[in-house]
């Protein structure tokens, strides 16, 4: 089983497109060209003729990519003569020959370097390490796909940084020791590719996830992604890439007549361009389930297809498989002499396959040591910020205990002062005072610990069952902290705080902290409370209405809206005070954790919250899967979307799941 890298396949979307009228487009640019002056308009008529011939004729698409290649280098247009040659590499590689793809496009890659056209230098840097990926050379494939990612990344070419994260997991696929990696890399490239509108990207990348999911035999998760990516290929050519994966799901489900329809569904897409490396897969798929069923004959003429378009393609691992595949049908056919043929050649190409990872593990430790060491970097600046937020909060906090204990000590000298004079009027002074002080141990403690501090002198630590905590994150906050002064910002975000504070206290839940532009509560403690978990998801929706309301009245001031993230988990917790001086009530435990997850991978304006959550209210509020996450030390945690209930809610009419 392997993942698809991204970055070949696009410009035959081009090539399918709508069949009807295709001829006359042919014509008309066979007549218009030669009367042409324009150099730049010819080069581009030769060039839109070879995309057109893409859907019938690789031969004379490549004749015509080469005219424009010819035509450009005679006038000196470099930009359009790296475009044709990169065209032409194209070609040869949908035709199976990676030599001359190889070739035209280090050819093309000079000159996009030459021009300084960074888009075409790391497409082309990425199309190259599809090829040695494909063949086998890992070593050569990740060269390139770094390369290509740290072209996108110097010169914030977004689209190219996504493809590159998902080719990058590609690579962490083939080892199952690093699915996690893989799932990672996947899971960011994601939502880059759909913010950006590159949907068939997106629906190579979905793919991939889709099989992960397979190899792990979670069918719900995997056909979640697959469905995403049908919707994003919308009929195009790279359609035959997810039916051939979903092809390979139902086989492992034993359900073979699916299993050879999508196989078969895939072959008569990638037949139409003659795509060997596609149509060999979805032929192994097809042969593995005749086999299955009985159809030995079949299967073997079958496999014996597929063997020459891996052979052409030169493509290991899909001759491992297939090799693999007519041995078992050999021997289930009782020709053990041909099986025997067969299963030494499976050996043959395995070692080639093992020996290959071998010699690619030094390279792996470099690369996942380049990749952690810039994760590194970017944890430290996040820590570094966070802690200097933290000493102004510390030293604000300071300067306002200071303060009110020397308005304190004032008052302590009033009243003593005063006391030889009206006693009765002292006393009644110092009553209104520690009023004062009690309202203000309780903005910094609940009651009960307030209570225990002050009658035992210590609050003992406790565990708690079930507590509900929500986290708030303002997105792109750092952006909008480059653009605001200081005091602009504090008073902007405490006046979102100020807010949350009302809301939460209308639900009774408890406020922890803030940390930066991070908001967080908790439900059920430090008293038990049976609805905390339904309190705490209808203050999410009121605080998510506040920030709507907020930010449509900075729009009518034409100042740019706060996004907010919200998410929330339940679970256990311990809960306590923490220090000796300047006492902070704080919680402990894996659930705060998962519950800060769920913010950071939620989305602005969407209550994102944990399946424990989900169990919880599913009868009570329309919920929406979104697939999974992993948290250290816990595993896989799903997550969904809770939408508010509407007024057709209300009235028990169905809701339509919506696309994520």
């Amino acid at each position: 089983m392997k993942c698809k890298p991204y970055g070949l396949l696009v410009f035959l979307l081009l090539a399918i497109g709508q069949v009807q009228g295709q001829q006359s487009v042919i014509d008309s640019l066979k007549k218009a060209i030669p009367a042409e002056k324009s150099d730049s308009i010819r080069i581009n008529g030769y060039l839109m003729l070879s995309r057109e011939f893409m859907n019938s004729s690789a031969d004379s698409s490549f004749q015509y990519a080469q005219l424009a290649s010819q035509h450009a280098a005679q006038t000196g247009f470099k930009s359009e003569q790296a475009l044709a040659v990169k065209t032409m590499g194209n070609i040869r590689y949908v035709q199976g020959n990676y030599v001359e793809a190889i070739q035209y496009w280090q050819e093309s890659l000079n000159l996009y370097e030459a021009i300084g056209d960074q888009t075409g230098v790391s497409t082309v840097l990425s199309n190259i390490g599809v090829v040695y990926y494909n063949q086998g050379d890992k070593i050569k494939a990740l060269d390139f796909y770094l390369r290509s990612l740290k072209v996108a990344e110097d010169h914030k070419l977004k689209l190219r940084e996504a493809i590159a994260l998902n080719n990058l997991g590609t690579v962490y696929h083939d080892n199952p020791e690093t699915h996690n990696k893989a799932l990672d890399y996947f899971i960011k490239a994601l939502p880059m590719l759909e913010e950006l509108g590159d949907m068939d990207a997106y629906g190579t990348t979905a793919t991939n996830l889709g099989e992960i999911y397979t190899a792990r035999n979670d069918e719900k998760t995997a056909m979640l992604y697959f469905e995403k990516a049908l919707k994003a290929f919308q009929d195009s050519i790279s359609m035959s890439y997810t039916l051939n994966k979903m092809g390979n799901l139902y086989f492992q489900k034993k359900n073979l007549d699916e299993a050879i329809r999508y196989h078969l569904q895939a072959y008569n897409m990638t037949l139409k361009l003659d795509a060997k490396l596609e149509m060999a897969e979805s032929l192994i798929g097809l042969a593995d389930a005749y086999r299955e069923q009985g159809f030995l004959k079949t299967a073997i003429s079958t496999y014996l297809q597929a063997e020459l378009f891996a052979k052409e393609t030169n493509s290991f691992a899909q001759l491992e498989k297939l090799y693999n595949g007519l041995a078992i049908t050999y021997q289930l056919s009782k020709d053990y002499p041909t099986a025997l043929k067969y299963q030494n050649l499976y050996s043959s190409v395995k070692d080639s396959i093992y020996n290959s990872a071998s010699d690619q593990k030094l390279s792996r430790l470099i690369f996942n040591f380049e990749i952690e060491k810039k994760e590194n970097e970017i944890d430290l600046l996040t820590k570094d910020k966070e802690l200097k937020e933290l000493e102004i909060t510390r030293q604000k906090f300071a300067k306002n205990a200071s303060l009110i204990g020397l308005l304190l000590i004032v008052a302590i000298a009033v009243m003593l002062y005063r006391n030889y004079r009206m006693k009765a009027k002292t006393n009644e002074i110092l009553d209104k005072k520690n009023e004062e002080i009690e309202k203000l141990l309780l903005n910094i403690l609940p009651a009960e610990v307030a209570n225990e501090l002050k009658t035992q002198g210590v609050a003992t630590p406790k565990y708690f069952e079930q507590v509900s905590v929500l986290f708030t994150d303002f997105k792109s906050f750092t952006k909008m902290a480059d653009v605001l002064s200081p005091q602009e910002l504090l008073e902007e975000l405490n006046e979102c705080f100020m807010a949350f504070d009302d809301i939460i206290t209308k639900y009774h839940l408890e406020k922890i902290k803030t940390i930066g532009d991070s908001y967080m509560c908790a439900g059920g403690i430090p008293s038990p409370d049976p609805d905390h978990v339904k309190n705490i998801v209808a203050a999410a929706f009121e605080i998510i209405q506040y920030m709507e309301s907020w930010n449509q009245e900075r729009a009518k001031k034409n100042m740019a809206p706060w996004e907010l993230r919200v998410g929330i988990h339940v679970g256990p917790v311990v809960a306590g005070v923490v220090g000796k001086t300047k006492y902070a009530y704080d919680i402990w435990g894996s659930t705060v954790n998962i519950a800060s997850r769920m913010e950071s991978n939620g989305e602005p304006g969407q209550v994102n919250v944990s399946e424990n959550i989900y169990e919880l209210i599913k009868n009570d509020y329309p919920c929406t899967y979104r697939g999974k996450i992993t948290a250290k030390n816990i595993g896989e945690i799903d997550m969904y979307f809770v939408q508010p209930i509407t007024h057709q809610n209300k009235l028990g009419l169905s809701l339509e799941a919506f696309p994520l």
